[in-house]
């Protein structure tokens, strides 16, 4: 516990080193995507050959500020469809391209791409480590407990140009990142790789129901990316729980599962288990009988703390019926981001503030009484106190 303790320390003192500077920390990331991505034909666009190296933070962050734009993705997508078609000259970035995001559409209506590098899987390592070292304050957890999360890759595919396509979430699963998550956080999903990656929702979300109940004596929380899948998940618990006692209790795994590597990765992880199972079927029978299976997941997974996902914003029609399967367990909305971008993490557990992290984004801000039109967006340091 202690080495956790530190580990936690760690991540929080360079959280409050990088907060309480921020305006230096801003101008040092400017400066470094400019010097990373010197030359590539968006920024050689509207900078030209202008020599960054020369220039002192206040300059460079003015010429930044008034010469490149403010964009969507719409201005950015020619771009991105040159870098899908297999054009492998710098558009974006100096760094090669050959994976790409399929956004999730809950903004804008409808899924779009986006370029996905290390970096981005590295941003999401680092915010993790910081959101489990706050959590800990808050509710802290047993080192080598397991989480039951419902979390899936989902299926990718090919653009014309060879790139893999798929969602930020999957590109992060299969990366080596969220395998160190795991180490570092001493905190392990219940499910392998195999269910993770399954491609079937329907399947994976048997497998990640019957591993969590496999392991439910371990589960410290549950998650998901998003709300509307955890009351996904229970729903369609409450239709099939039957048939995982009956897997529990013989070791065995559902016809319905029909996919190999599934099967073989399940079977090599659960046993015979009797006991469990009876326990799991008198609950079931009383919580679909008297309770109407509201405290579920408390009834069911007797030692999770939380449950974490994303409950703001589209997520919040979910929220009555999460509530109604967690009864008093804590809900703790997660960190704030987009496909593009991790955008802030939430440092207290008890509401839903983002504290935006000055080291993985570049910030820009407009007056309140600006024309947009005019682009005259300032960095950090040129904002006050007291100015809209």
């Amino acid at each position: 516990m202690e080495a956790a303790e530190a580990r936690h320390d760690d991540v929080i003192g360079w959280f409050e080193h990088v907060s309480e500077n921020a305006c230096k920390v801003q101008s040092e990331t400017l400066r470094r995507i400019l010097e990373l991505n010197s030359g590539v034909e968006y920024l050689k666009k509207w900078l030209g050959t202008v020599d960054v190296e020369k220039m002192d933070d206040y300059t460079l962050e003015t010429l930044f500020s008034s010469l490149v734009p403010i964009v969507s993705h719409a201005d950015l997508d020619p771009y991105i469809q040159r870098i899908a078609d297999g054009e492998t000259s710098p558009l974006l970035t100096q760094e090669p391209i050959t994976v790409l995001s399929l956004s999730s559409g809950t903004t804008e209506g409808r899924q779009k791409y986006v370029p996905f590098t290390r970096h981005s899987a590295q941003t999401t390592l680092q915010i993790f480590r910081l959101s489990a070292a706050f959590r800990s304050r808050f509710y802290p957890i047993r080192e080598g407990g397991r989480i039951l999360e419902f979390i899936y890759a989902g299926k990718e595919f090919k653009t014309l140009g060879g790139l893999t396509v798929g969602t930020a979430t999957a590109h992060y699963y299969a990366s080596e990142e969220f395998k160190t998550k795991q180490e570092i956080t001493k905190s392990f999903t219940c499910s392998p790789q195999e269910v993770i990656s399954g491609g079937d929702f329907g399947q994976c979300t048997y497998c990640h129901l019957l591993l969590g109940l496999h392991y439910s004596s371990q589960v410290e929380f549950v998650a998901s990316a998003f709300s509307y899948t955890i009351v996904q998940a229970f729903s369609f618990f409450e239709e099939i729980w039957r048939e995982i006692c009956a897997d529990i209790k013989e070791g065995s795994l559902n016809s319905r599962i029909t996919l190999p590597k599934l099967r073989k990765a399940v079977l090599a992880l659960i046993r015979p288990n009797p006991s469990l199972a009876s326990h799991i079927e008198e609950t079931c029978i009383e919580l679909e009988s008297n309770l109407g299976w509201c405290g579920l997941i408390p009834k069911l997974w007797p030692n999770a703390k939380f449950i974490s996902s994303i409950m703001t914003g589209s997520m919040l029609p979910y929220l009555k019926k999460l509530r109604h399967y967690a009864s008093s367990l804590p809900l703790v909305s997660a960190d704030y981001g987009s496909t593009e971008s991790w955008i802030g993490g939430r440092m207290n557990q008890t509401y839903a503030v983002t504290v935006t992290l000055s080291k993985i984004n570049l910030f820009l801000f407009l007056k309140s009484n600006s024309d947009r039109s005019m682009n005259l967006f300032l960095p950090p340091s040129q904002v006050f106190i007291g100015t809209d």
